[in-house]
């Protein structure tokens, strides 16, 4: 069966982290499903741009794209951004946006990797608060869906886990840490919600200074690459079936 070409859409970012860990994402993507072609464009700072690749796609007679937002909740990159870029894509061009990539069990998977990573044990889950540290969003549905994450995280066995958000949003990192520390948790760690390095991420660090463990950005993650292909295969479908494939 023919297959939608996968673009994965990016924010960008001035730090050079930012890009190449993206582009690391994606060869993960790539080896969990051979023969799919994946693309990677840019809404800014970064090349190629979203704009240049659906040309570029165009020119080669691709019809069929599906174009993933690489964020973890749906505000205003996913509401407003991104469908501008592709509302403005080549006409020839049949693209369907995927639906953001959280929420998802298998983010909370990485997650706990990354904390595992960081040194933290199964053992260690009930003993230990845990921060769940996101970018922030001025978005009201942005913030409750990051609420709800932590509330279903607690109740996988962690001590507490409380939300904290690096801009827009209230508390900081720092403020959530204290709070755990208050309510008698024998360690802190700080869980980054980010997917790459960047100027966000780099402040929930400084935040974190008085946690006992702050894990990784999410990043490659093997369970981030298999959230891609669920978002992938859930938009291809109607996409394929509008066209008669």
């Amino acid at each position: 069966m023919h297959r939608p070409v996968l673009l994965v859409v990016a924010h960008g970012s001035r730090d050079p982290r930012h890009a190449a860990t993206v582009h690391d994402l994606v060869r993960s993507v790539r080896s969990l499903r051979p023969g799919l072609r994946v693309e990677t464009g840019f809404l800014d700072f970064n090349v190629p741009s979203v704009r240049g690749v659906l040309e570029s796609l165009d020119a080669e007679g691709i019809r069929e794209v599906v174009a993933l937002p690489l964020l973890l909740a749906r505000a205003f990159h996913a509401k407003s951004d991104i469908p501008a870029v592709l509302a403005e894509a080549p006409p020839r061009l049949r693209i369907r946006q995927a639906e953001v990539l959280g929420p998802s069990p298998l983010l909370l998977a990485a997650l706990e990797r990354r904390l595992y990573e960081a040194g933290l044990t199964p053992a260690d889950k009930s003993s230990t608060g845990v921060v769940l540290a996101s970018a922030g969003s001025s978005d009201p549905e942005a913030i409750a869906v990051i609420a709800d994450i932590a509330r279903e995280w607690r109740h996988t066995g962690w001590c507490a886990v409380r939300p904290a958000f690096a801009s827009a949003s209230l508390p900081r990192t720092e403020q959530a840490v204290r709070e755990l520390r208050a309510l008698g948790c024998a360690r802190v760690a700080v869980a980054p919600y980010v997917l790459a390095p960047g100027r966000l991420p780099d402040r929930i660090a400084r935040g974190a200074a008085g946690a006992d463990v702050l894990a990784d950005v999410l990043g490659p993650a093997p369970e981030v690459a298999r959230v891609l292909l669920e978002r992938y295969d859930a938009a291809r479908v109607p996409l394929l079936a509008a066209v008669g494939a």
